[in-house]
């Protein structure tokens, strides 16, 4: 077939005396066993395949089925399959009007065999075969994230699922004016690796090509899976979803930039502390929806080796991880826990006592006592338009009395019971309280944990 192909290419070299296509060696065709018609032949063929196998590659690129990944609870719900095929329907009918102008290139191509007619199928080719892979990327990202529902694991990432949707639904029934309802909520999925992560809707996404992200991704580590008492990761990832959809990324650092410099501090400071704020609203967002038990989840990520703990990395989207915890120490106290922060800072104190043996620079270390609580008065206790004229702590309105609520909890979860009517996200806590009070084993909290939220 190769000899027949390099034959019938062979007389189709450019006109008015230009070289003729070149013949890889071992290649030679045979001039005196084919004639002009007979290499036609063989061509023809080859070239209305290339359509062929472009339109069948669009065709096989179909879209999800509403049953295809199960329909049980953990399945993905109706809405987050929509949003995905109307993602994936935008971009194949780009698809198939590249598939035709590949089908009438070919046939073009077909009628008149020149080398011009034969590099336009070629490179029209090309451009769709291009988008294939493309949309062979998005449409296998999320068949892998929808397919994960259908194993063991389904009912921790319906937990999960769970406890995201009742972050987003405590905040829009505080918030002191009426908003859009954002949809679909925010899906969770198992990601091996050190670290929990989020992508945010409405953003592109290297993963989908650069294509806009439909809904919120919540992506935890499977670590954080198999011990539920780590998951306030899960309220840290939504409050980043929660800081885009209430419009507050671009006011939150400004109004931080804007308390700093009032106060005095230098460019470095002011700069620095603005550069964390998406991660610090979401330590302080996911404590005001989780109440203590968020910063021991907290100090799990951020305690490791002095070099790490105390390091300072410019330009770094996080805060110090040493100095992070002290920021959540301070909003924990203005939340009405002064004995539970006293104990969280004692406890930071004596295993990091000296925080100048890392790199910090000394200007951030000097102005942080007072530089931290003015950053934590601003997400938390200043006044937002986006927020109805509220507070952020008014809106989320954590209170002892809830810690009272997920300590019960707790002690249920360690027995079996039925935790009652807590709202999710407090079960973390619930698991947290069981831990460390050693109500049960670990084995026995995780897996009441789950069950208590796969039966909501």
């Amino acid at each position: 077939m190769i000899n027949e192909l390099l034959e019938a290419l062979a007389p189709l070299g450019a006109k008015d005396g230009a070289d003729e296509l070149s013949t890889p060696a071992g290649f030679a065709p045979k001039t005196h066993s084919k004639t002009s018609q007979q290499k036609q032949r063989s061509l023809k063929p080859w070239l209305r395949v290339q359509a062929l196998n472009v339109t069948r590659h669009a065709a096989a690129l179909r879209l999800f089925r509403h049953d295809e990944f199960g329909t049980d609870p953990a399945s993905p719900s109706d809405a987050h399959i929509d949003a995905v095929n109307q993602l994936m329907s935008s971009l194949r009918i780009q698809l198939l009007e590249m598939s035709r102008q590949v089908g009438r290139t070919a046939e073009a191509a077909t009628n008149k065999l020149d080398t011009n007619h034969l590099q336009q199928l070629m490179t029209h080719k090309d451009t769709a075969h291009d988008w294939v892979r493309a949309m062979e990327q998005i449409w296998d990202f999320y068949f892998e994230l929808f397919g994960q529902r259908q194993t063991k694991f389904g009912n921790w990432l319906l937990a999960c699922d769970r406890i995201a949707l009742d972050c987003y639904q405590d905040i829009y029934m505080g918030l002191g004016v009426a908003k859009s309802i954002p949809a679909p909520a925010p899906f969770s999925y198992m990601k091996t690796g050190f670290s929990p992560a989020t992508f945010r809707r409405g953003i592109p996404l290297s993963k989908l090509g650069q294509q806009i992200n439909p809904f919120p991704l919540i992506q935890l580590p499977y670590h954080r899976l198999v011990n539920p008492w780590t998951l306030g990761a899960i309220l840290h990832e939504v409050s980043h979803n929660l800081q885009t959809d209430l419009n507050l990324r671009q006011v939150i650092p400004r109004a931080i930039a804007q308390r700093l410099q009032k106060a005095g501090m230098s460019q470095l400071v002011v700069s620095t502390w603005t550069r964390w704020h998406s991660e610090t609203f979401a330590d302080m967002s996911g404590l005001l929806l989780g109440g203590p038990a968020i910063v021991a989840s907290l100090m799990d990520i951020a305690a490791r080796s002095p070099q790490a703990t105390l390091y300072y990395k410019s330009k770094a989207p996080h805060p110090i991880p040493y100095l992070r915890v002290f920021l959540s120490i301070e909003l924990l106290r203005r939340m009405g826990f002064p004995q539970e922060a006293q104990q969280y800072q004692k406890m930071w104190q004596r295993i990091y006592p000296n925080p100048r043996a890392g790199n910090i620079p000394s200007e951030i270390l000097e102005t942080f006592s007072k530089a931290h609580k003015l950053v934590v008065d601003t997400i938390c206790f200043t006044k937002y338009e986006q927020l109805g004229d509220k507070t952020l702590a008014e809106v989320t309105g954590f209170q002892p009395k809830h810690q009272q609520m997920i300590e019960e909890a707790g002690e249920r979860l360690a027995v079996g019971k039925d935790p009652g009517i807590v709202p999710e996200r407090f079960l973390i806590g619930a698991s947290r309280w069981a831990l460390d009070k050693r109500l049960a084993e670990p084995a026995v909290i995780t897996k009441n944990f789950y069950s208590a939220l796969a039966r909501r």
